[in-house]
Parts: C-alpha cells; structure tokens; sequence
C-alpha cells in the first residue's frame, strides 16, 4: 500500500463544549481539509474505544496506537470574555517507531500535538518528506487539576533543525513572543496566525502581513491546523509562499463558518474564496 499524499500526527480528541462533545485535534482537522482537497490523508494518532471512529470521512485511513482513553479537552469561558481549556485525560505518546513503513515515504507530513503526545524524533522520521509543525501542543503543560497552561518547549532545536514550515497561533505564542521571532529564522516558511486579525508570513526569516478573510465566525476550534495543511499543499503544488498563505487565510476562515470540522471547505469553494480575497486586496496576495 502507497503512503497517502498527506499525513498528520497527533491526538484526535473530544472536545466539550457543555453539554455537546464532539470529535478535534489538530491532526483530525488537517486530515480532513487535506482530503477535502483533493489529497489522500492519513492520520497517525492514538485513541480509546470512545471515538467516534464514523464521523471521520471514510476516505481518511487511520492508523492508532492502542490506548485505553481518549484525549479529551473541555473549552469553557472565564468572566472576562476570554477562553479556558481543560484536559481530563490523555492517550498513549506517539513515536517514530509507531509509523507504519509505507507511510515513511510519505511526501507532506504535518506534526500536530495537542498535548505534548509527540515524540520530537517524529521530525527526523521521514526523510523524503516535507515535514511541517503545527506545534501548539508543544508549548503546553497541564496543572493536576487538568487547566492547560503555557510551558516551555523544550525540544525546539531538535525539531527545528528538522522541519521545513512552522505553524503557531499568537495566543500559543504568549509570553514566548521573542524566543518565537527567532524560531522563524531556522525555518524556510511559516505563519503565525491572529484569527480575524489575518496573519504574519514568514519566508526565509523575512515578516510580511497577510490580510484576514473575513466571515462570520460560528467556531474557531482548528482553524490553525485548517490553515497549516491549505498552505502545504498549495505550496507544494505551486511553490508561492505569498499564494499559499492567502489559500490558508481562506481556508481557516471558511472553516469557521460552522461546528466543528463541517465547515472545511472543498477546492471549489476554496477557489471562490480565493477569488473573492484577491478581488478584494486588489492585487495578488
């Protein structure tokens, strides 16, 4: 069996939102966009019994580490109209040895944690590949009461030196904002994204402003991991980083227009998207 066209690695996850729970992680929502598409996608991943295996597009091959649990966040609200997140329980840690043999000639490969469930060899472990970060889930920890907190990455150099695009939101930036300028200095390409605000390129360490596309916003859940896999492939079919960027923005922001992962757009409506955002900026982005 050939490897898919795009792989993502990491937790998929339940996440609460009171009383509604619905399958998330990163890995889930690039998947998903990256077959959406038009790629084959593949996801490496770890869960429990409690997954819901069938709302997954059936196209998507999924390959899990055994694990008695599945990765589960709640997302509440605190009173100044800002974001909590808990974690009650974690799956089993991912590691280069889990990655079944076809799939290591794999030619894009996004590392997705959400929770530190990631072996950072992962990023060694695919030499043939373009192998990206959406590495938020490294610059979390957790409390013993289960909030997540920021916490410092400690394997930044290792999984630097071996990746060639890095994404991060500014909230998971925090604190790390300058440390952070200089992790886009190792890297070829990447982004930080802002939510409505739009986005930072980064290409070969130079910074440049990407314009948002703008919606209405039902939920923001995954739009960055959305983002990072409409960048890749656009990137690796035609080679602009300014272009993919733009296709990420809209992608991100059309993803948002519904519950969780319903809202991803295809290629057609992507396209349109597109279309309309460069009408709009009056130029090529």
């Amino acid at each position: 069996m050939s490897a898919p066209d795009f792989i993502a690695i990491g937790h998929v996850t339940l996440d609460r939102f009171g009383a509604a729970v619905r399958p998330g992680g990163g890995a889930l929502y690039a998947a998903v966009t990256a077959h959406r598409l038009g790629a084959s996608a593949g996801i490496l991943t770890s869960h429990g019994d409690d997954f819901p295996l069938d709302l997954v597009p059936p196209p998507i091959e999924i390959v899990s580490v055994p694990s008695r649990r599945t990765t589960v966040f709640t997302h509440g609200a605190d009173p100044a109209g800002g974001r909590t997140l808990g974690c009650g329980q974690l799956a089993s840690a991912i590691t280069p040895a889990d990655v079944p043999e076809d799939w290591l000639a794999a030619p894009l490969v996004l590392l997705a944690p959400v929770m530190n469930e990631l072996d950072p060899l992962l990023a060694a472990a695919f030499p043939d590949a373009t192998v990206a970060a959406a590495a938020q889930g490294w610059l979390r920890g957790r409390t013993t009461d289960g909030a997540v907190v920021p916490t410092r990455w400690e394997s930044v150099a290792l999984v630097l030196s071996r990746i060639q695009a890095l994404f991060l939101a500014s909230e998971d930036v925090g604190a790390a904002a300058t440390e952070a300028v200089e992790w886009y200095q190792q890297v070829p390409v990447g982004l930080i994204t802002a939510g409505r605000l739009g986005a930072l390129l980064f290409v070969n360490g130079e910074r440049y402003e990407v314009q948002p596309y703008r919606v209405r916003e039902v939920d923001g859940t995954g739009a960055g991991a959305v983002l990072a896999a409409a960048f890749l492939l656009h990137y690796e079919r035609h080679g602009n980083p300014w272009d993919a960027a733009a296709a990420g923005v809209c992608a991100a922001a059309l993803s948002v227009e519904g519950p969780g992962i319903s809202a991803i757009p295809d290629a057609a409506r992507l396209e349109g998207a597109l279309e309309a955002y460069r009408q709009e900026l009056g130029r090529a982005p």
